[in-house]
């Protein structure tokens, strides 16, 4: 979608902090941290919400864990723990309508 910021973060247009990138995916860090380390793990391919992955949609989506795994040891949170999350629609909190997965982790979280 043209006018996505998501899209347009992969596409170039618009600036970020990528710290990860492959042909299924890119990583990057979100502009307003809940914790020391939040990165936000996109699909390339634009899918709204997780109410609308396909079927043909999985290995991405298995992807973009194994992606946030990768990132946890990276960023040196996989030892003592890290969350990933999906919102999904504007009650659990999802403002930009590209599926993306949250990878937060150093410092203790409370549950919710």
């Amino acid at each position: 979608m043209q006018s996505c910021l998501f899209c347009r973060i992969i596409r170039g247009e618009v600036p970020s902090e990528t710290v990860y990138q492959d042909d299924l995916a890119v990583a990057f860090k979100d502009i307003r941290p809940q914790a020391p380390v939040h990165l936000l793990v996109v699909p390339r391919k634009h899918v709204p919400t997780l109410n609308d992955v396909k079927p043909e949609d999985n290995a991405t989506l298995a992807h973009l864990f194994q992606v946030a795994r990768q990132l946890a040891e990276q960023f040196g949170v996989h030892q003592k723990g890290y969350r990933t999350i999906f919102n999904v629609n504007a009650e659990a909190g999802q403002t930009v309508y590209h599926l993306h997965l949250h990878v937060i982790g150093g410092r203790r979280l409370s549950w919710p």
